[in-house]
């Protein structure tokens, strides 16, 4: 009895094997960032299969910062691999590039990445999608980093309503800063075909100072997912500042704590 129980739980693990996807805006991910500090951002992600960032610098030292931490994480015993978009094509505002880093054991890249081009007028800083086969299954993460929320962000999310007909044969994830909490109504067009958010009033950026233990500020960062094509088992927030002495040194590493989902596919 005790076989066919082991060998029940072991099939089963293998048929829903869990994938853990984290997103980070890491600001301004480039030259600025020090050894140390490269070393504490690979410490923080290096439990999870995939790395979505935002906010690697366009210019000098950008790519060569997210090639540091890909060797970083080598360096702790499993194989990655990593891809960097071009500089979005924003001329209005600050054009960035974006970076996937995913352990070559759990997940494989299918083609290439590519940054959208539809919308590229209507969206400063277009998504990088990337297409991940898991078990034989596959998802296309769109990593995004929105305008700030003065700007209105909403004005640019609005358009990734089109983007499960433009794309209609991908399992897309939508993961990033949004500048814009899940809550907001341009959501809901998303909500409708079956996508939802796995936070909801959760904070994820870093206030200047801590007021009355209270250090997050805003609810920005997210990830939506299709729910007739991915199944949840949990997600979160890493409170990386809790290991700095002030949020002055936690903001050195970043303005945003990481967010991530636990999932297996359908």
């Amino acid at each position: 009895m005790k076989k066919i129980f082991l060998f029940l739980l072991l099939f089963n693990t293998s048929l829903f094997s869990q994938t853990k996807l984290l997103s980070w805006n890491i600001e301004n991910l480039g030259k600025s960032k020090s050894d140390s500090e490269i070393t504490f951002i690979a410490n923080t992600v290096k439990e999870f299969d995939i790395i979505a960032i935002q906010e690697v610098v366009a210019g000098y030292g950008g790519s060569q910062a997210v090639a540091k931490l890909a060797d970083e994480l080598n360096r702790k015993g499993t194989k990655w691999d990593y891809v960097i978009s071009e500089p979005t094509s924003s001329s209005a505002y600050k054009t960035e590039r974006y970076a996937f880093i995913w352990k070559t054991s759990k997940v494989k890249l299918k083609g290439k990445a590519w940054l959208e081009q539809k919308y590229n007028l209507e969206i400063d800083r277009e998504p990088y999608f990337a297409t991940f086969e898991l078990d034989k299954k596959t998802v296309t993460i769109v990593n995004f980093h929105a305008i700030t929320k003065s700007r209105q962000p909403e004005t640019e999310i609005k358009y990734f309503k089109l983007l499960p007909l433009e794309y209609p044969s991908l399992n897309l994830m939508f993961v990033g800063d949004f500048n814009c909490p899940q809550s907001h109504t341009v959501f809901n067009p998303l909500r409708k075909m079956g996508f939802t958010s796995v936070l909801a009033n959760q904070k994820t950026s870093l206030k200047q100072e801590c007021i009355a233990e209270e250090c997050l500020a805003s609810e920005f960062d997210n990830i939506f997912y299709d729910t007739s094509k991915i199944n949840p088992k949990s997600a979160g927030v890493i409170s990386f500042y809790k290991s700095f002495n002030s949020l002055q040194e936690a903001r050195k590493i970043s303005d945003h704590v990481p967010i991530w989902f636990e999932f297996y596919l359908n």
